[in-house]
């Protein structure tokens, strides 16, 4: 596949992406200020941007996981969805395009995606990644991990909003395996993995995973325990051990009502104002350095309604 790259601006890093943004669309009130929407205010070059969105194209992890595919036409559903809402952020936001995998060459749009985050985090901006499945959180990951503030000793922590561990040890990656490997990377550069979860559902994993957890030191919270109240304090106590966080989430921690489009709707599941209030407790804390948001399959999606919700969340972070 061909590489483009973005504009060439004073300051801003050239990297490659494999599909560049699409026009994007929706509703016009107007162009004034007071009117403006998501549509009208994401740049398509970088000019003065402090946050970028990515889209990670994938679907090929959850096709190697047995899920349902068609999380690689997720991107383009939650920025269809974003544009139309009210703009009432601070952020200068520019979209960068896609990385796109192309067949069963999932390691290889991992890399690449990786390395344009990189770029991304090292030029001082918010990145967020629109995925894909939940195999998008190892190429977050690779981003992350290669950044000039993880090379200068910043403590990572990595916080999952999700029903399953994700930490299966399979022949070959998938979306049920990033967090092992993030781990077993971890360990290769003399560091243990600060992994948390909110939202582990006790009957969708094995006992072989909360014993890969307990061995890995991975602290959760399980759906059933996810008050507001103890979310909030689950949370404040991961964020006092980090300096900079990567944020993921995986929609099927909500109930299957808020987001039935996903590869495996849960049948408990996180109320959306509990995960809401995470997203805000986590942007307020001045230590949010990457964020994704997974596992929508716009094939099972119903009114858009899981489209609605990724973006309603992607718009609560990056303000």
């Amino acid at each position: 596949m061909d590489l483009l790259t973005l504009p060439a601006v004073p300051g801003f890093p050239v990297f490659p992406v494999d599909r560049a943004a699409a026009p994007w669309t929706g509703r016009d009130d107007g162009d004034g200020a007071g009117h403006r929407r998501w549509w009208q205010a994401v740049a398509p070059a970088p000019g003065t941007a402090t946050a970028a969105l990515l889209g990670f194209c994938s679907d090929e992890g959850v096709r190697r996981n047995g899920g349902r595919v068609g999380a690689a036409a997720a991107p383009a559903a939650i920025r269809a969805a974003l544009g139309s809402l009210a703009f009432h952020g601070s952020r200068d936001v520019v979209d960068a395009g896609d990385i796109v995998v192309s067949g069963s060459l999932l390691e290889e749009g991992q890399a690449r995606a990786g390395r344009a985050i990189t770029a991304m985090l090292d030029a001082g901006l918010l990145t967020c990644v629109l995925g894909g499945g939940h195999e998008t959180a190892f190429a977050s990951y690779l981003g992350v991990a290669g950044s000039a503030a993880i090379a200068d000793g910043a403590r990572l922590g990595v916080l999952n909003l999700d029903a399953h561990f994700d930490l299966r040890a399979a022949p070959a990656p998938s979306s049920g395996t990033p967090f092992l490997q993030m781990a077993d990377a971890e360990a290769a550069a003399g560091r243990a993995l600060n992994y948390a979860v909110v939202g582990v559902s006790e009957p969708n994993n094995t006992r072989a995973l909360f014993e890969t957890a307990h061995r890995l030191g991975v602290s959760y919270l399980l759906d059933e325990d996810c008050s507001a109240e103890r979310a909030a304090a689950f949370v404040s106590a991961f964020l006092e051990t980090v300096d900079v966080l990567y944020l993921t989430i995986d929609l099927d921690v909500l109930p299957a009502t808020a987001a039935p489009g996903v590869s495996a709707p849960a049948a408990y599941g996180v109320p959306l104002p509990v995960i809401a209030a995470v997203c805000r407790q986590v942007a307020a804390s001045g230590k949010l350095f990457h964020v994704d948001v997974a596992e929508l399959n716009p094939s099972f999606d119903l009114d858009h309604r899981t489209a609605r919700v990724a973006a309603r969340l992607v718009d609560t972070l990056l303000r």
